[in-house]
């Protein structure tokens, strides 16, 4: 009883709002009928215009109700306004020459001022053309064709976005997910086409390549939709930009959902042509499309837009009471505020006497030639342009004859229905909401800026972008024999016409395809060249890539900068450089000069010139010290000299600063000598093998011949670096190479061989006695791998390549293919000379010179200012003390005699004290000098 009584009350709440809604809208019908009436008996200047739309469409369904509240909305807030536009409504029913034909009969029955449609971009270039012809504007809110150009048709009003608004926002999903490849898949129209110019190159900007574009004609049946979808799915990548009308994309992903590629590793992307209709798609439709992102033009949410939706909803079921319910969509909002840009347009531009002229034509051949010209056309287009305000759609602004589109949204269509993922503006590229404020640049993003995506197949994995064909082809590996066949070496067997390959780099990526997060099937495919390994040879390999022979081609391929504009490179996997290799000799330590080796000539000069220098500062400091020791002839000065310089005699050196300098210079004598000592050292027992050139300069210098692989490009690098063409000499095999360093370059051979340094490793393994590696002279990228440009395997193959030159089995590899390095003592770079320059001593030859420069200056101040200061005693009298006499004189003079008798009479007295008397006079003459 209870459960009866609670579906009782259920019922009639549910009666109440419905008596409510038909109440709320007779009301409304009663409101708009008597405003109808007084806008009618006011005398208002009737305005025609035509509405050319496809009546059974659902954006045409959509927008004739909209159109229809429109006028009612306006009219009833701008009851006083002295026009009134009358609607001339017009259905094409798909058909252009339809649509065509409607748009003449208003233009010559009716009159018309303006034109809303029509419905499709074909449709409007030509009714466009009419519109030119009679000065008459057409405003279309749905054509939105790249193609419908504001310049080559001055009258027309695109009153919805361009096409090519949204390519960015695509190239912004594209760029933030890291898709590599994308397909576009279009109809085979005017709209279609339109988009794909624009769409191609915003996905180069974000180096996003399109391999293939798939065209499905408008009529397409399942059939031929299938076979398309079957073609797709032989191809490797996965990700797809779908571009079509709803009546087109219906069918189209029914069908990709029965195919299987609505299924995990697929990735959709729709425009706004399907996306703006989401919500009026039926189930099916809607399932088969889960899984897929959307991009639409954003509507910011108003009070008046939930109470229009309300209304229009009502309205709707009134005028379609048999036609599936549909849901308001933005294309019913461009239509609203289309009519009202219209007629304010009409009433600011006070089109009150319009009139037509008639053209002068002598006779009649068809009804558009005699078309009349509005005389008001061009005053209505300027104030339709001129017309700004915030309609239903946001802001509805025409200055430039098309609708300013600055936000699109990106959705996830999630069973049945769909979610908001993110924003994507102009000016902050991709956001997870619309206010937040970043810098970046338009394509700039990442996947933290977009809320979690479940992809179809309900997965939550990012595609890759990319999958390899179980049913498809492999993928094609191209391989050619190298000049060296260690690197690698291709053969076709000819009973089962299968490719083998076999060599380093062949080893190397097959271990990489190992090391890949999939299976990578593949298979070789031979490329045949003159064996020689020549640049021209391996250009042609490579561009082979380009021409689509082949997925991928491996092999000693270098990396250089002109292969880079057809072809993508993966990471190197050899060693970089060019150098040089070079005979060595072993007769150094045979040198009866070798202890000069060690110093550079620079560095003995700098020496020799602080070793003199010192001495003589020294000397002058004992010197104003009124040292006895370092007085004499000018020979025992000199040996005095070389004494100080080398040792720190006590009983020589008195004076402090004079033990300071020679601190620091024997400090730095001990430094240089063991520095010395170690170069000689590594000179006689540990460098037996010096070679014969370390610098590629000296060649030039010397004018020695040097040579290189025939065909390689070092031969254009050596003409760069200066040398002659005759001294530059080409060489076919390791073989050639060796007999030329043997002879040498004044026996016809060359001095040194200028090559890629995995190529020298490949020599000296082979010819480890009498030749080094000089170098690298020049910097090189090295070996990789060739891929077309923008294919999704180069980063996984880089990366797998990283992993396996980082490991053990690169090492194995290489003893494999190259042998062991560590065998061979004369691997390995050899940069120049050992030798100790001045530079290497700079900053000791600085600190020495500045120690012995600082205290020859402050014995120099201090001996000058003493010198002054005992000058100023002597001159100045005793006024005290009074003259002496003659005679006084005379005894003062004799008994200095005597005194001077007795102390030569005592000096062998004084010689037996000698020690104590010299150390008295030391520390007199110390105190003296402080």
């Amino acid at each position: 009883m209870r459960r009866l009584q609670e579906e009782s009350a259920k019922l009639t709440a549910r009666q109440m709002e419905i008596a409510h809604r038909v109440i709320q809208l007779l009301l409304l019908l009663t409101i708009n009928f008597s405003v109808a009436q007084n806008a009618s008996k006011g005398g208002a200047q009737e305005l025609h215009v035509g509405v050319i739309l496809d009546l059974e469409s659902m954006v045409g369904k959509i927008a004739q109700t909209s159109i229809s509240l429109a006028m009612e909305d306006f009219y009833a807030i701008h009851h006083n306004y002295s026009t009134k536009l009358v609607l001339h409504i017009r259905d094409s029913m798909k058909d252009d020459v339809r649509a065509a034909s409607q748009a003449v009969d208003l233009l010559e029955n009716y009159n018309v001022e303006a034109i809303i449609g029509p419905q499709k971009s074909s449709q409007a270039i030509f009714i466009s053309k009419l519109g030119n012809k009679s000065h008459v504007p057409v405003i279309s809110f749905t054509a939105t064709s790249p193609s419908l150009s504001s310049k080559s048709l001055p009258y027309f009003v695109r009153a919805t976005m361009n096409d090519s608004a949204q390519v960015n926002s695509i190239a912004s999903i594209v760029k933030t997910y890291g898709w590599r490849k994308v397909v576009p898949i279009y109809e085979d129209t005017d709209y279609g086409r339109g988009i794909m110019p624009f769409l191609v190159d915003a996905l180069q900007e974000v180096d996003a390549r399109v391999p293939y574009q798939s065209v499905i004609p408008l009529s397409a049946t399942t059939e031929q939709i299938s076979l398309e979808l079957y073609k797709l799915m032989t191809m490797q990548t996965t990700v797809f930009v779908v571009h079509m009308s709803i009546t087109l994309a219906s069918p189209f992903f029914i069908k990709a959902k029965e195919v299987g590629m609505m299924n995990k590793g697929y990735a959709w992307i729709v425009t706004d042509g399907v996306t703006n209709l989401i919500d009026s798609l039926n189930s099916s439709v809607l399932a088969s499309l889960n899984g897929a992102l959307g991009v639409e033009f954003f509507v910011p949410k108003s009070r008046e837009l939930d109470d229009f939706t309300m209304r229009w909803n009502m309205r709707f079921q009134i005028d379609n009471p048999t036609a599936p319910p549909l849901k308001l969509s933005i294309f019913g909002l461009w239509s609203y505020d289309t009519i009202w840009a219209v007629a304010q347009a009409a009433e600011k531009a006070g089109l009150v006497n319009a009139t037509f002229k008639t053209p002068g034509v002598t006779r009649k051949l068809t009804s558009l030639e005699t078309l009349e010209t509005s005389s008001n056309g061009a005053e209505l287009l300027q104030a339709i342009t001129m017309n700004k305000f915030r309609g239903l759609s946001g802001n509805f602004d025409l200055s430039d004859r098309q609708l300013q589109i600055l936000t699109f949204r990106i959705i996830n269509v999630v069973g049945k229905g769909w979610r908001e993922i993110g924003f994507w503006t102009a000016q902050n590229g991709i956001s997870q909401q619309l206010n937040k404020t970043r810098s970046a640049t338009t394509h700039l993003g990442s996947v933290s800026n977009l809320n979690p995506v479940i992809w179809p197949g309900e997965s939550i994995e990012i595609p890759r972008g990319f999958e390899i064909p179980v049913s498809g082809k492999k993928l094609q590996v191209g391989v050619c024999t190298s000049g060296y066949p260690e690197f690698m070496k291709a053969e076709k067997d000819h009973i089962t016409g299968s490719t083998k390959a076999i060599g380093f780099s062949v080893d190397v990526f097959e271990e990489a395809v190992k090391r890949l997060p999939y299976a990578l099937p593949y298979e070789y495919v031979i490329f045949s060249t003159k064996n020689d390994g020549s640049s021209e040879d391996y250009n042609d390999f490579v561009y082979q890539v380009y021409l689509e022979m082949y997925d991928i081609v491996i092999g000693d391929i270098t990396i250089r900068y002109n292969r880079t504009f057809y072809v993508d490179f993966t990471l190197p996997y050899t060693e970089s450089g060019i150098a040089m290799v070079v005979p060595v000799r072993d007769n150094i330590n045979k040198n009866t000069w070798i202890f000069l080796k060690p110093l550079a000539p620079g560095m003995w000069f700098g020496s020799i010139v602080f070793f003199i220098y010192t001495g003589v500062v020294v000397l002058v400091l004992e010197f104003l010290g009124n040292n006895k020791n370092v007085r004499g002839p000018i020979p025992k000065q000199l040996g005095i000299v070389m004494f100080f310089s080398i040792f720190e005699e006590k009983e020589l050196v008195q004076r402090f600063l004079s033990r300071i300098v020679l601190m620091v210079w024997l400090f730095f004598l001990m430094v240089l000598t063991s520095s010395y000592t170690a170069s000689l050292t590594s000179m006689l027992t540990v460098q037996q093998l010096q070679p014969t050139v370390t610098d590629v300069h000296e060649l030039l210098k010397t004018g020695e011949c040097v040579g290189y692989h025939r065909g390689s490009y070092v031969k254009g690098l050596l003409e760069e670096l200066g040398f002659d063409k005759s001294k530059i000499k080409a060489y076919d095999s390791p073989e050639d190479f060796h007999n030329a360093l043997s002879r040498g370059s004044n026996n016809g051979g060359i001095a040194a061989l200028v090559h890629e340094v995995p190529y020298i490793k490949l020599f000296l393994a082979n010819h480890c006695k009498g030749y080094t590696m000089v170098g690298p002279i020049y910097k090189a990228a090295g070996f990789g791998y060739a891929l077309s440009k923008g294919n999704p395997l180069l980063g996984d193959i880089s990366k797998a390549i990283l992993n396996v030159t980082g490991g053990d089995i690169m090492i194995e590899i290489g003893k494999k293919w190259i042998g062991d390095q560590d065998n061979c003592q004369n691997v390995g770079p050899v940069t120049g000379s050992s030798r100790l320059t001045f530079a290497n001593f700079r900053g000791l030859f600085i600190f020495t010179g500045v120690a012995s420069t600082s205290s020859l200056f402050i014995a120099l101040i201090t001996y000058f200012y003493k010198k002054k200061q005992k000058s100023t005693k002597i001159t100045l009298p005793n006024k005290n003390q009074p003259e002496e006499s003659g005679t006084d004189k005379e005894h003062t003079e004799l008994q200095e005699g005597n005194q001077g008798a007795r102390v030569e009479q005592n000096a062998q007295q004084a010689g037996r004290q000698e020690n104590v008397l010299e150390e008295q006079s030391s520390l007199e003459r110390v105190s003296d000098t402080n």
